[in-house]
């Protein structure tokens, strides 16, 4: 890990940091670590100047919370995937004993639209 951030300065990681944090969920983890990735990339065929041990200490541990982060995402993600999936299941076993349920969607759609906006 340390071989792919030597030529990146601290203030870009903390740079791509900031982007993780203001990546819009739209975009997802495979896009965002490409970002990443090219401008890595990038820096490493701008910067000549090797960095100092502790910039490396500082790139390893902002490196090692980016992979904490990217972590807790996806495990949000899976976990709101599984909340929609028991919501469809219950759905459909209402609508497979005749149950209305109408008024339970108009509801949730009401509900999604006071988020929104």
């Amino acid at each position: 890990m340390g071989g792919e951030f030597a030529s990146v300065p601290f203030s870009v990681f903390c740079f791509l940091l900031w982007a993780m944090n203001n990546e819009n969920e739209k975009g997802g983890e495979h896009d965002l670590r490409q970002r990443i990735v090219s401008l890595i990339r990038a820096n490493e065929q701008a910067l000549k100047k090797p960095i100092t041990d502790e910039e490396a200490q500082k790139l390893k541990a902002a490196a090692g919370r980016l992979d904490q982060m990217l972590k807790a995402a996806v495990d949000a993600d899976g976990q709101v995937l599984r909340s929609a999936a028991a919501r469809l299941d219950q759905l459909l076993e209402h609508i497979a004993t005749g149950k209305d349920v109408t008024y339970d969607l108009k509801r949730r759609r009401n509900w999604q639209k006071r988020e929104d906006g």
